[in-house]
């Protein structure tokens, strides 16, 4: 009797989470068809827009990463479910490894007749986060930490020069000290957009995964990931053997601290910047931040 209410318990499980994955795809193909004419500016996507989603062969999985997402434990999982044994545990992976560009394959490195198969009948899944509490934790991540020197020399040096008056020697040439008016600034300005596309860590999720053009089975959220990770781990036959890790980081970026951010950046950018990021507030049901300021 016990066996059965359990039995009964995890087909009404699936059928919510069923129902709830309807309900996204859903919320993004609407999106995709009010808004055809931004959303689908290119017709035809190229291997070079594939780069983002990962491939498991062994369990005909797609994962496109989303950077400040929880790619880097999905990229752990993925080495384990695609490694053939030579992985059991996700947290035993260094982080560095899980980024790593040779550890996991990805779509574009496959013939157009691959790549078109694995995307008709290979199981496709993203996950996404409140757009701006995304750009929160990647400017945290890669301006106010004194490791990551690499961000700092290639975007922090420019954003400096371009929009500090009066910067010190120092910081044009370090680049380590980028205000987060400067780093608004930088992203809304048309020239950033001209020079080349913004980096993955602050780039749209509709850019890098071409939810209008790629029809993903499955949208997980950041505020649901435990969740939403162990039915994808289900879904792909490995849920009783893989469990998605805990994630209890002291340090997120929470809503009141991305509110906090935006109090110090003018109306005007923040309603430059919700314009940025409109169609992934949209496309995966956002609503719009009570703390922002739109004109």
């Amino acid at each position: 009797m016990l066996s059965l209410v359990c039995i009964l318990s995890d087909v009404l499980e699936y059928s919510r989470a069923a129902l709830l994955h309807q309900a996204r795809r859903d919320q993004v193909a609407e999106t995709c068809r009010a808004h055809s004419a931004s959303s689908r500016k290119r017709r035809v996507l190229t291997p070079g827009d594939l780069k983002h989603l990962v491939v498991d062969e062994e369990h005909e999985l797609i994962y496109c990463y989303v950077p400040k997402v929880a790619c880097t434990n999905w990229k752990r999982v993925m080495m384990v479910l695609s490694g053939r044994g030579k992985y059991t545990d996700p947290m035993e992976i260094p982080s560095n490894e899980a980024h790593v560009a040779s550890n996991l394959r990805t779509l574009n490195q496959y013939s157009i007749a691959d790549i078109n198969h694995r995307l008709k009948s290979y199981l496709k899944f993203l996950f996404v986060r409140e757009p701006f509490e995304r750009l929160v934790s990647a400017y945290r991540n890669k301006f106010t930490l004194r490791y990551n020197t690499s961000f700092h020399k290639r975007y922090g040096t420019k954003i400096v020069r371009r929009y500090r008056k009066n910067a010190t020697a120092e910081a044009l040439q370090s680049g380590a000290d980028v205000k987060f008016p400067e780093f608004a600034e930088y992203l809304v300005d048309p020239a950033t957009r001209r020079e080349a596309p913004l980096n993955e860590h602050w780039q749209t999720v509709y850019s890098l995964c071409h939810p209008c053009h790629i029809h993903y089975d499955l949208v997980g959220k950041y505020e649901t990931l435990e969740e939403d990770s162990n039915y994808v781990l289900r879904l792909s036959g490995e849920g009783d053997q893989l469990r998605f890790p805990s994630y209890a980081k002291s340090t997120r970026t929470t809503d009141q601290m991305t509110a906090a951010f935006f109090h110090n950046i003018s109306t005007h950018q923040q309603s430059q910047l919700y314009d940025l990021y409109k169609l992934d507030f949209l496309m995966f049901n956002y609503s719009t931040p009570s703390y922002l300021k739109v004109q």
